[in-house]
């Protein structure tokens, strides 16, 4: 069995030139998009979907970095700000309408504990899911094999180390749940602080369309 193989099958496997040649696709598109005009939307987006492949209302703040860009699928309305690192050795799926604040890191690779094993160059990839309508703070950290429910908030900082259900705000090092998020949250858009009429009636309106 090849390291390729290994690598996909979620086995322990070594970097070897044949997974090096995988990368090159993705190192060669996030050079192109790190360096694009910034203010050149349209481009932007067209990497991104040469990138991810499915590409549906998705955009991503350039620098980004990933490992193959393959191995990611996002939903619609997907947003990543600037500087999201997602190390795709493994499977990374994110549901609809999913937000990334800046410096979002998302890593599905591993190495050994030991540094015995560590030091024989085998390491591992151990997929990650998020649900939908997920938000993820600044500076967070989400570790291999980790489960983020849908309508979620992750607070700014966290390291999300193990899984986390629906709906529930969490944060921390490592990242626990605070509370849930209730009815009593749907006016709110900061803290306690309330949508103003209008803004309040606009989001009622596109709820009905949506």
């Amino acid at each position: 069995m090849n390291n390729i193989e290994r690598r996909d099958l979620g086995l322990p496997y070594i970097s070897d030139s044949e997974v090096f040649e995988e990368q090159k696709k993705a190192r060669a598109l996030t050079q192109k998009l790190n360096t694009v005009d910034r203010s050149d939307f349209d481009a932007i987006g067209k990497i991104v979907k040469e990138l991810l492949g499915k590409s549906d209302g998705v955009f991503i703040n350039p620098p980004f970095y990933c490992d193959y860009g393959t191995h990611i699928e996002v939903g619609k309305n997907f947003f990543a700000n600037y500087n999201c690192t997602i190390l795709d050795v493994a499977k990374v799926t994110i549901g609809d309408n999913c937000q990334l604040a800046p410096n979002v890191a998302i890593y599905t690779a591993g190495h050994p504990v030991h540094p015995d094993t560590r030091n024989s160059g085998y390491e591992y990839g151990i997929s990650v899911t998020i649900g939908d309508n997920v938000w993820i703070g600044g500076n967070s950290v989400i570790c291999p094999g980790v489960r983020i429910g849908s309508n979620t908030v992750i607070g700014a900082g966290s390291v999300v180390t193990k899984d986390i259900p629906d709906w529930v705000i969490a944060a921390g090092n490592p990242c626990m749940v605070i509370r849930e998020i209730t009815e009593e949250d749907r006016r709110l858009y900061f803290r306690d602080k309330e949508f103003d009429d209008e803004a309040w009636q606009d989001v009622m309106d596109r709820e009905e369309r949506d």
